[in-house]
This record gives C-alpha cells, sequence and structure tokens, in this order.
C-alpha cells in the first residue's frame, strides 16, 4: 500500500527512543522527512537519525515550553518549509513511590506534569495547524496510555494529562476536518515492550500476557505501524477517534 507520506514532513516528539523511535524509523521508511526531538538524550536521537540519513533532522525539545516549541516548529519550517504530520509522543513525568496515595504527591509534582503534558501537546498542535490549514492537509496523532481505560493506582496524575489529550483530539477532528483533509486522532498503546524498559514492565508484563487476546505483549514497533497509518495520506476517514494498540486486552 502507498501511504503517500513521500516527501512529507513529520514531526516525532520524543522519538529518541521507546515508542517515539520506531515511529520516527517507520515514517522515514515510507519517504517522509522526520523531524526527531529529544530532551535529554541527543546521543540516541543522533543514532536514529543516522540510520535514517539526509531526510532527517535532529531538534532538542523540551515539552511544555513555549519557546521550545516555536523554535521546533520554525527550525522544522526552515529545513523543509512544511509540516505535514504531528506525532505528540514525549512525555513529562515526576517522580514519586508507586505506593504513595495520590493525595500525597506534592503540588507543584502534579501541577508540573499536568501542565507540560496538557499544554505542550496543545501548543504544539496550534503551532503547527495554521500551515495545515493553508495546505489543506495534516495529521494529528496523540500517544496516550491505555492506563486510561484500565486506571492503576499511582497514575492519577499521568492519566488526567493523557485523556485531556483525548478531548481535545475529538474537538480538534470538528474544527480541521472542515478546512481540508486534516485528521486528529489518538493512539492507546497498552503495555509495550521496547528496547528501554524490559526491566522495569517484567514485574506487570504476564498480567497483561494474560489478558491480551493474543497472548503476548505488542512491541514498540507495531504501536509504531498503527501511528504510520493513522499519520499518512491512506487514511482518508480516520478521524476524532481514539484508537486501543494493545494486543485486544
Amino acid at each position: 500500500m502507498d501511504l503517500g507520506l513521500d516527501g512529507r514532513t513529520v514531526i516525532v516528539t520524543g522519538a529518541s527512543g521507546g515508542i517515539g523511535r520506531e515511529v520516527a524509523r517507520g515514517f522515514a521508511a515510507e519517504g517522509a522527512d522526520v523531524v526527531l526531538t529529544y530532551r535529554s538524550s541527543p546521543e540516541e536521537a543522533g543514532q536514529v537519525a543516522k540510520e535514517i540519513g539526509e531526510r532527517a533532522l535532529v531538534v532538542p525539545y523540551d515539552l511544555g515550553d513555549s519557546d521550545s516549541a516555536r523554535t521546533l516548529v520554525s527550525a522544522t519550517l526552515e529545513w523543509t518549509g512544511r509540516i505535514d504530520v504531528l506525532v505528540n509522543n514525549a512525555l513529562f513525568t515526576v517522580g514519586w513511590s508507586p505506593g504513595e496515595s495520590f493525595e500525597k504527591v506534592p503540588d507543584e509534582a502534579w501541577r508540573e506534569m499536568l501542565r507540560r503534558n496538557v499544554e505542550g501537546y496543545l501548543d504544539l498542535s496550534r503551532l503547527v495547524t495554521p500551515g495545515m490549514r493553508e495546505r489543506r492537509f495534516g495529521r494529528l496523532v496523540h500517544i496516550s496510555s491505555g492506563l486510561v481505560d484500565e486506571g492503576m493506582a499511582g497514575s492519577e496524575y499521568y492519566t488526567t494529562a493523557k485523556a485531556a489529550v483525548h478531548g481535545f483530539s475529538r474537538s480538534a477532528a470538528f474544527s480541521l476536518g472542515r478546512d481540508g483533509d486534516i485528521l486528529s486522532n489518538v493512539v492507546l498503546p497498552g503495555l509495550t515492550a521496547t528496547e528501554r524498559n524490559q526491566e522495569r514492565i517484567e514485574p506487570f508484563s504476564q498480567r497483561y500476557v494474560n489478558l491480551a487476546a493474543i497472548g503476548r505483549l505488542l512491541d514498540a514497533r507495531e504501536v509504531a505501524n498503527a501511528v504510520v497509518y493513522l499519520g499518512s495520506a491512506a487514511n482518508t476517514g480516520i478521524t476524532g477517534q481514539t484508537i486501543s494498540v494493545t494486543g485486544g486486552v
């Protein structure tokens, strides 16, 4: 299938590892020019860019920092003159004990998590959509988490931030769709095996394997495949949706 991505420009935030890395690779494999952002892992982002070659640009980006968002968009437009697809994948987290009651999390910690994760996704979306409206083409794909549906103690503020993006994407789809072939969707991964998280997810993995219809965890590349399709020109009618990519959990 021709995904119609040849010559398109795609921004993938948080592309130095995990799902973001595979999303960047997936778009590049389809002929897109890919902007990879990182916050603290320039070497890893650079390695992915090296794999992709001349169709990759690496730009530092701090989620929730409006100046950083504007710099990212300006660098992209200077590079190719266009932004066709935005994949909001970057994540800001703050540390606290997993067993700690949510009401004991320091105010500054949970407020900063909500602010960065919600404002960050909306900030970039607002910056890229004027050009999409002008060209009458664009794709927004926001990466969320299956925990929004499943729930888990210790994820109260994380899931609050992600759920807010669901509401934005749904309403934005109606606004954008009236101005051309411009689509907005949310991808909802479940517990996903990546190059970075093997040890961290081990205590939970068997539970998800038992729940999954396919009897195993998905890997980052399988989630990325869905993201690439939703962000492609081949997707002409899926918008305003939350797509679960969980292996049937």
